[in-house]
């Protein structure tokens, strides 16, 4: 089978990220599985120590619980650098863990905060960060202020799984993997692909033939980014 030098990239994350990935790779086909709805639940009464966001999307709906005039405490707990750097964009004093749900529970209990958190999470959020926290002996409650939407793949997405070049699956979640492979099954993908993953779970969780797999070495885009270049001096 004839190769071109350098596979597409399909990027299926939530729009305004891949947009930024793409920019940082050199380019790619976007096609979102995901699209974020913002959620009002009511706020549990009391005073919160910080607020504990575990992705830019929890950082844009702390800024619309904000912006709707609920006082929320200025210190934030991120997950990663680009949720900190959202967060601050929003008037937050925000920290970053630097990487994943790991990290994050690593920072706060090394931080050891006097008061009760506040967990600001999507409705699919894997892992069980509110009772790791507890557990750690942080007093925390959790909110669903956001939840992804699935959609369907573009036509552009699903004319390029169709063909017979090769193309790049940077995957970011095991949400993501599991729509995605669904997807995959659902066009009847026969395209050669190519899977960076953001971490071991992220892989085991994509349950569709690959004919290359690399795992990031940090759950972060620095990371992915050298996973991708990988498969493209691999593939």
């Amino acid at each position: 089978m004839a190769r071109q030098s350098h596979p597409t990239i399909l990027l299926t994350r939530p729009d305004a990220q891949s947009q930024r990935f793409a920019r940082q790779i050199g380019g790619a086909v976007i096609s979102p599985l995901m699209r974020p709805e913002f959620l009002a639940p009511p706020l549990p009464a009391g005073d919160f120590a910080a607020v504990v966001l575990t992705s830019e999307t929890g950082a844009a709906a702390a800024g619309r619980i904000s912006a709707a005039g609920i006082a929320l405490p200025k210190r934030a707990f991120c997950v990663g650098d680009r949720t900190a750097e959202a967060a601050q964009a929003l008037g937050f004093d925000a920290s970053s863990a630097g990487g994943d749900a790991n990290d994050l529970l690593a920072q706060i209990a090394s931080v050891a905060p006097v008061g009760c958190l506040l967990l600001l999470q999507g409705q699919d959020t894997a892992g069980d960060l509110k009772n790791r926290l507890i557990s750690a002996g942080i007093e925390t409650v959790s909110v669903i202020t956001y939840r992804q939407i699935a959609q369907h793949l573009s036509d552009e997405a699903i004319l390029l799984l169709q063909g017979s070049a090769p193309v790049i699956l940077p995957v970011f979640s095991a949400r993501s993997a599991v729509l995605l492979v669904a997807e995959l099954r659902r066009t009847a993908a026969k395209a050669p692909l190519q899977l960076a993953a953001l971490s071991p779970a992220v892989a085991e969780a994509f349950d569709f033939p690959t004919e290359l797999v690399q795992i990031a070495s940090r759950p972060d885009s620095f990371a992915m980014h050298q996973a991708i270049e990988a498969l493209r001096g691999l593939g």
